[in-house]
C-alpha cells in the first residue's frame, strides 16, 4: 500500500535538475523567543534531541500475572529476559546474558526477537537478520532450553542467515523454517535437518509470498503448524507470467546492477497462490482445489481451526468485493464454503477470528450494516450475530476473553481524530462501554492480558508523547508509571510552540476534520503564506489527535512563519463509517483533490490572515499524487507544491492496492486516466519539486521520469531531485533525512516567499 506510516513517513525523492541554487538560505523566522529554543534540521533527524522512549517489547505471560521484557545487562553488553509481576511490580530474571551467550563467544546473542514453546521451557531466538523488503524476516534461530541450560544454533546445514519464520511444533520437539523458498524441519533432540518441499527456488515459493502479497495483504509468514503437530499447510506462489521490474543500481559498482522484482502492475497477472498440506516428516503434499483461477483470486489468509484437522481459508476475488470463507479437511481435502462476504466497493481482511464455545463458533469483522462491526459467527456459517452495535466504528480489535465475556476494542464514536477503549458483551446485549477515563483526552492504546484483567496503557496526544503505564481494567486504575517522557515533554515544552488546532471545514454536504499550526508570535492582522500536507487515500489520515513524533517537521515550517494545515478528505481511514471510506471508489484523486480544494476555498473565507497568493501543498506517496492532483487541477488555488516518491499514473502501480480501490481497469479506464496527475500534467501553472528514491520497489522511479516526460513534452518548467538507491521512504545511507529536508526548505523559502522580517 502507498501509505507508509507505521504510518511510514513516505519514501523517496527525484534528480536535481533546478535553475536556483540549493544553498541553504536560513530567513530570520518570525518569533521573539530566545534562539536556544529554536528547531533545527540537525536536532529533529541527526542529534535525536526530541527523539521519544518507549517501553519493552512486552510479552504477557500465560498465566495472566506478568509479562516478560528484554532489559540491556550492562555487565554484558547483552539484553536479558526479565519478568515483572504485574500487581507487586517484583522483578526476576527469566533468561540471563550468559544463557544467551554461545559457548566459545563473549558476548549475548543480540535478540530481534523470540518466542516461547508452549509450555515455557524452551525459547527461540531470532538474530543476525537481515532486511526482505521492508521488514528484517531473515536471518539465524538459536533454542535455549531451560531445562538442560543448553543453547544451540539451527539449521546449522542451511546457509547462514537464510532461515525465515522459524516456529516450535505444538509439542516443541521439533522447529519448521523457511530457506530459499523451500520449508524445512528440525529435530531438536537429534538435530537431523529435514527439507520436506523440494520444488521452491526460482519462480516457485513455499512457505512465504511475493513482493505484493507482503505490501497489500500483509502476508509474509506462509506455513502453519497443525494443532497435533503432524502436518504443515504452507501457501505455494508460482510467479511464472508476472512482470518483473527492474531497479538499477548505479551507485555501488562502476557497472550497473539491476534488481529483477517480480511485481503485478495494475491489469497485469498475479502469481498463481494455492494452498497445500504435507506431513511434517515429509512426504507428497496435497492441494486444496479451491474454486476459480489462481492468478485471479487471492488466498488471503489461512490458518488451522484450534483443537481440529481442519483449516479456513479466505479467498478474496480479484476485485477484492467478495471474500469466500472455506473450511478445509486436512486428511480428505474436502473444502465446504460457510461464509461470503460482499461489498459494493471492496472489503478489507481483518486479523479478528478468535474461536468460541469449543470452536463451535468464530468472531467476524464485517461492515456489512454500515458500521464496522464483530460479529459471532456459527462454524457452518448458519448464524451470523451482531457483538458490537452502534453508529461507530470498531477501529481495532485488543482482546477477546471468552471466560469474562467480553471484547474491549478501541472506538471514537464522537470525535474522529482520537481513539478509546471499549467494550461489549459477546453475547450482544447491552450497549458498548468505554473504559479509557473521560478526563484523558487523545489516542489510547492497550497490549491486554489474555484474562483481560491487565494492560499495558498508551496514552498520547498532539502535545503529550507516549505516558506508558500498567493498569488494572477493572475501573482503569493505574498501578504503576514504566515510561513517563517527561525529559521529552518538557523539551517541547520550552520551545513554546502553537499546538495544533482541530477544526472541522465545512464544505456544505460535509464537514471534514483538520489542524492548524501557526507561527510563534502569531499575529491575526498579518497575512500568511499557507502549507498545506495531504496525504487523501484510503490507506491512513493525516488528521489525528496523536503524538507523531511532535510534528517537529510541521512545527519546523511554522517557526520559520508559515502556517501549516492539514484536511483529511472524504475516503481517508477514520472511523467514520463505510459510506465516508467508501466514497472514494473508482475515483481516487478526483474527489480527495475536489474535497482538498473546496476545503482551501472554505478555509480562505474563514481566515482573513492567509494570504491566497501564497499557498503551497505537500505530500508523501500517495500524498505526493494528491498534491500533483490538486496543484494540476486547481491552479487558482495552490501555487507551490512539493510531491514526493508519487504515483503519476494509476497504472504504474500494484495490481492489488490500486484495483482494490479503483476496479479493473477493463472496467473502469477512464477512472483511472481521469484520477493521475500524468494526465493532467500540461495544466501546470505553479512552481513544482518532485523528488523520488531511485531503489524505490513500492512507488517505482519509472513513475518520476514519465511525470518529467510529460512536463518536459508541455515546455512546463519544473524542479526534481533524485536519491540514488534510496527506498520509499527515501532515509537509507548517510545523511539522507537531513538532506531532503534541507532540500525542501529551501524549496519553500524561494518560491512561497515569507513575510518581510521585521527590524
Amino acid at each position: 500500500m502507498i501509505f507508509n506510516a507505521s504510518v511510514h513517513w513516505y519514501r523517496a525523492v527525484s534528480r536535481i535538475v533546478m535553475s536556483t541554487s540549493f544553498m541553504l538560505v536560513l530567513t530570520t523566522p518570525v518569533m521573539t523567543q530566545d534562539a536556544q529554543t529554536l528547531l533545527t534540521l540537525d536536532d529533529i533527524y541527526v542529534n535525536g534531541t526530541y527523539r521519544q522512549k518507549g517501553f519493552g517489547p512486552v510479552r504477557w505471560m500465560k498465566d495472566n500475572e506478568g509479562y516478560s521484557t528484554l532489559e540491556r545487562n550492562d555487565a554484558s553488553g547483552g539484553n536479558e529476559i526479565v519478568r515483572y509481576e504485574a500487581a507487586s511490580g517484583r522483578r526476576s530474571v527469566l533468561v540471563s546474558a550468559v544463557q544467551l551467550t554461545p559457548v566459545g563467544m563473549e558476548m549475548p546473542l543480540p535478540i530481534r526477537d523470540y518466542q516461547w514453546s508452549v509450555d515455557n521451557r524452551k525459547l527461540l531466538i531470532f538474530t543476525n537478520t537481515r532486511r526482505v523488503w521492508r521488514y528484517h524476516t531473515r536471518g539465524d534461530y538459536w533454542v535455549l532450553d531451560l531445562d538442560s541450560g543448553q543453547l544451540f544454533q539451527l539449521g546449522k546445514t542451511v546457509e547462514p542467515t537464510t532461515m525465515m519464520f522459524a516456529k516450535f511444533s505444538p509439542s516443541a520437539d521439533r522447529v519448521a523454517f523457511v530457506s530459499h523458498q523451500n520449508i524445512y524441519v528440525e529435530d531438536l533432540k537429534t538435530g537431523k535437518i529435514n527439507q520436506i518441499t523440494k520444488d521452491g527456488g526460482d519462480h516457485i515459493i513455499n512457505g512465504t509470498f511475493d513482493w505484493v502479497y507482503e505490501e497489500e495483504l500483509s502476508c509474509r509468514d506462509g506455513f502453519r503448524w497443525s494443532p497435533d503437530g503432524q502436518y504443515i499447510a504452507y501457501w505455494q506462489s508460482d510467479t511464472r507470467g508476472t512482470g518483473t521490474f527492474y531497479l538499477i543500481n548505479n551507485i555501488d559498482s562502476i557497472y550497473s546492477q539491476p534488481i529483477a522484482l517480480p511485481y503485478p502492475k495494475v491489469g497485469t497477472d498475479n502469481s498463481a497462490v494455492k494452498v497445500g498440506v504435507i506431513p511434517a516428516a515429509g512426504g507428497v503434499t496435497k492441494w486444496f482445489d479451491v474454486p476459480g483461477d489462481p492468478k485471479n483470486n487471492y488466498l488471503a489468509r489461512m490458518d488451522f481451526i484450534p483443537n481440529s484437522k481442519e483449516v479456513m481459508i479466505q479467498q478474496l476475488n480479484r476485485k477484492q468485493n467478495t471474500n469466500t470463507v472455506w473450511l478445509g479437511e486436512v486428511e480428505t481435502m474436502k473444502l465446504t464454503s460457510i461464509l461470503t462476504d460482499k461489498d459494493d466497493a471492496w472489503l478489507d481482511v481483518h486479523d479478528n477470528i478468535k474461536w468460541l464455545d469449543g470452536e463451535q463458533f468464530f468472531t467476524w469483522t464485517s461492515e456489512r450494516d454500515g458500521w464496522r462491526h464483530l460479529y459471532r459467527v456459527a462454524r457452518d456459517g448458519s448464524q451470523m450475530d451482531l457483538i458490537t452495535k452502534g453508529a461507530f466504528d470498531v477501529v481495532r480489535i485488543n482482546c477477546i476473553d471468552p471466560a469474562g465475556g467480553y471484547v474491549y476494542y478501541i472506538a471514537s464514536p464522537e470525535n474522529f481524530t482520537q481513539r478509546y477503549l471499549y467494550r461489549s458483551r459477546l453475547d450482544g446485549k447491552g450497549d458498548a462501554q468505554r473504559v479509557s477515563p473521560v478526563q484523558m483526552s487523545g489516542q489510547h492504546s492497550y497490549q491486554i492480558s489474555a484474562d483481560a484483567h491487565w494492560a499495558i496503557h498508551t496514552f498520547q496526544n498532539a502535545t503529550t508523547p507516549h505516558r506508558i503505564a500498567l493498569v488494572d481494567l477493572d475501573g482503569h486504575a493505574e498501578i504503576r508509571v514504566l515510561e513517563s517522557n517527561r525529559e521529552l515533554r518538557e523539551k517541547y515544552g520550552a520551545l513554546g510552540l502553537q499546538p495544533k488546532e482541530f477544526v472541522k471545514v465545512d464544505i456544505g454536504d460535509v464537514a471534514l476534520d483538520a489542524w492548524m499550526i501557526k507561527p510563534p508570535g502569531f499575529d491575526e492582522n498579518q497575512k500568511y503564506p499557507l502549507i498545506f500536507y495531504v496525504y487523501g487515500e484510503p490507506a491512513g489520515s493525516t488528521v489525528q489527535d496523536n503524538w507523531a513524533g511532535g510534528d517537529l517537521w510541521h512545527q519546523y515550517l511554522a517557526q520559520q512563519g508559515y502556517v501549516v494545515m492539514s484536511i483529511d478528505n472524504r475516503g481517508t481511514k477514520t472511523p467514520r463509517g463505510r459510506d465516508w471510506r467508501k466514497s472514494i471508489y473508482g475515483q481516487i484523486g478526483i474527489l480527495a483533490a475536489h474535497d482538498q480544494a473546496k476545503a482551501a476555498r472554505k478555509i480562505f473565507e474563514t481566515y482573513s490572515f492567509i494570504d491566497r497568493d501564497r499557498v503551497g501543498i505537500w505530500g508523501w506517496s500517495g500524498g505526493g499524487q494528491m498534491t500533483m492532483n490538486c496543484m494540476f487541477r486547481y491552479p487558482e488555488i495552490y501555487k507551490t507544491g512539493i510531491a514526493i516518491a508519487f504515483v503519476a499514473d494509476q497504472r504504474l502501480y500494484d495490481n492489488i492496492y490500486q484495483e482494490r480501490y479503483m476496479g479493473l481497469l477493463t472496467e473502469n479506464e477512464k477512472g483511472y486516466i481521469d484520477g493521475s496527475p500524468i494526465t493532467h500534467a500540461h495544466k501546470l501553472q505553479g512552481k513544482l519539486l518532485i523528488m523520488h528514491g531511485t531503489a524505490d520497489d513500492n512507488v517505482h522511479y519509472q513513475s518520476f521520469e514519465r511525470l518529467a516526460n510529460e512536463l518536459i513534452k508541455h515546455d512546463k518548467l519544473f524542479s526534481m531531485m533524485s536519491y540514488p538507491m534510496r527506498s520509499h521512504g527515501i532515509w537509507e545511507r548517510a545523511n539522507t533525512s537531513r538532506h531532503l529536508r534541507r532540500t525542501m526548505v529551501e524549496y519553500w523559502k524561494n518560491n512561497l516567499p515569507l513575510n518581510p522580517v521585521r527590524p
